[in-house]
Order: C-alpha cells, then sequence, then structure tokens
C-alpha cells in the first residue's frame, strides 16, 4: 500500500490522515503481536470516528480472506493504533448486531471504500467485519 510506503520512507511524518466526515476515510498504524511469531506487525488502515472509538474493516481489498491483522487481533485485542497526532492503546472487537449496522451505513459517508460498498461486499463470500477500536487507560498491550 502507497501510505505504508510513505509512513516509513518519512520516518513517520506522512502517511497518515484524519478522516473527514461526509469526505475521505483517515488513515492509521495499527500494531499487533503476530499470533504465530509473537513479534510486532504493523498495518495502514482506513478509518473513521464513532465518538471515542476508531472504526475500520476487515477486509484485504475486497478479496475472501482475512487480514493478518484482524487475525492477530482476535488472537490478542490489546493493540496500538498510531494516528497523525497521537498514539492509543486500544482493544479491538467485531461490532454485532444493530450497532453492526448503524456503522456499516456510516462506510457510505466516506469515500474510498468504493463507489458501491454494498456491491463490493458481496465479492466476498462472509460478511466483512466491522471493527471497533475503543480506547483503553494502560500505555502499551
Amino acid at each position: 500500500m502507497v501510505h505504508r510506503a510513505i509512513h516509513r520512507f518519512t520516518g513517520g511524518r506522512r502517511g497518515l490522515a484524519t478522516p473527514t466526515p461526509g469526505g475521505k476515510f483517515g488513515y492509521l498504524r495499527l500494531t499487533t503481536v503476530g499470533r504465530h511469531s509473537g513479534q510486532e506487525r504493523a498495518a495502514i488502515l482506513g478509518y473513521y470516528e464513532d465518538g471515542p472509538n476508531l472504526v475500520t474493516l476487515a477486509m484485504n481489498g475486497w478479496a475472501d480472506a482475512e487480514p493478518a491483522w484482524w487475525l492477530n487481533l482476535q488472537a490478542q485485542p490489546d493493540a496500538i493504533v498510531e494516528l497523525k497526532n497521537e498514539s492509543r492503546a486500544i482493544r479491538a472487537r467485531a461490532a454485532k448486531g444493530e450497532e453492526r449496522v448503524r456503522l456499516w451505513a456510516k462506510v457510505r459517508d466516506y469515500s474510498g471504500y468504493g463507489d458501491d460498498v454494498d456491491a463490493y461486499a458481496t465479492l466476498r463470500s462472509s460478511e466483512t467485519a466491522v471493527i471497533v477500536l475503543e480506547p483503553r487507560s494502560e500505555s502499551r498491550p
């Protein structure tokens, strides 16, 4: 992904962005613990804000396979996110029921997921998880 290369090349000074409601989603850097290796793994993800929470979709483009970062979070939900102006400790979970419906509807308000996010989602054989990254008080996972 271009944003990952930009972030790495600039030493973290660029490549992350704040979401613009009614506009473009933001970019964050998520650091998880590898479920097999135990090593830190990083991914740049699109996100939007929902109150104090950050919301993203668990997808590899629109391919069927679950992304490694989501598999890592299922094994160890505590992680760190780096935003444009801060880092925060988070705990990840998949939204369920009415919360998922509400958060999925908000995805449509942000460009970047595709012109018709619902049509793209049908390319996958299973429902795309909506991931909620909730703040936690600890400084490290």
